[in-house]
C-alpha cells in the first residue's frame, strides 16, 4: 500500500461512529452524516485533505453529495479504473440505507480538470482524422 494511503476499512457498525465526529447532535447526525462520512473518507486517501469539500443537495431523485477535492488528488479519488470511486460510492449507499434516503455522489470536475482531453481539436484548429477502417469490417 502507497504511503499517501491510510487504512480506511470499516464495518458497517463502525461507520456511525468515526472519529473526531459529536454523538451528541444525533438528530443533526441523519441529516448531515453522508456528507461528513464522504469527508473522512475522502481526507484520508488525498495528499491536500484540507480541500476536499462536500455539499449535500436534495432533490425528487434523493440526496446528492457533490465532492470537490484539490485537482492533484483526483486521480486518487477517483482510483484506477473508477475502482475507488466506485467503493466510496457503495459505501454511501450503506449509509443512505441506514438512514433510508438514497444518496448519490458526484465528483466535481473543475473546468480544465483533464491533462489528456481528447474532445478538443489540436492545434492550428484542425481535428485529426480517425482511421475508421477496421470498425467498418463485417465479421
Amino acid at each position: 500500500m502507497s504511503s499517501h494511503l491510510r487504512d480506511i476499512r470499516l464495518t458497517v457498525n463502525q461507520v456511525r461512529f468515526l472519529p473526531g465526529m459529536e454523538l451528541s447532535r444525533a438528530k443533526d447526525m441523519d441529516e448531515t452524516f453522508d456528507r461528513e462520512f464522504v469527508e473522512y473518507v475522502v481526507k484520508a486517501i488525498v495528499n491536500h485533505p484540507e480541500d476536499v469539500r462536500a455539499e449535500r443537495t436534495i432533490d425528487e431523485r434523493g440526496v446528492l453529495i457533490t465532492l470537490h477535492v484539490n485537482p492533484e488528488d483526483m486521480g486518487y479519488v477517483i482510483g484506477k479504473a473508477g475502482q475507488t470511486a466506485r467503493s466510496i460510492r457503495t459505501l454511501l449507499k450503506i449509509v443512505g440505507a441506514k438512514n433510508n434516503a438514497r444518496v448519490n455522489l458526484k465528483i466535481f470536475e473543475p473546468e480544465g480538470g483533464r491533462k489528456f482531453n481528447n474532445s478538443q481539436p489540436k492545434e492550428g484548429g484542425k481535428e485529426e482524422e480517425v482511421d475508421t477502417s477496421a470498425v467498418d469490417l463485417e465479421i
